[in-house]
């Protein structure tokens, strides 16, 4: 059970990718193009503390990571 205080991981990106991610728990946001990415990026729920991101979702979204009121990001390899 999770604690209502308990900060959320999110994952985004192509779901073929990020399903395992999904399976530990995180929140999966499917985004297969840039505009995906940057709307899903926009919608994020208030509670996500950490965003996982596939490369091309990451290059979708430059210039708008570095924002210190936004959530964390990590960056997956290739």
């Amino acid at each position: 059970m999770t604690s209502p205080d308990a900060a959320v991981v999110a994952a985004l990106g192509e779901p073929e990718v990020l399903a395992g991610y999904e399976l530990a728990g995180a929140r999966l946001h499917a985004a297969r193009t840039p505009v995906e990415a940057r709307l899903a990026w926009e919608h994020l729920p208030e509670d996500t503390a950490v965003v996982l991101l596939t490369p091309p979702c990451a290059a979708a979204l430059a210039g708008l990571l570095d924002d210190p009121d936004r959530p964390l990001t990590i960056t997956l390899p290739s």
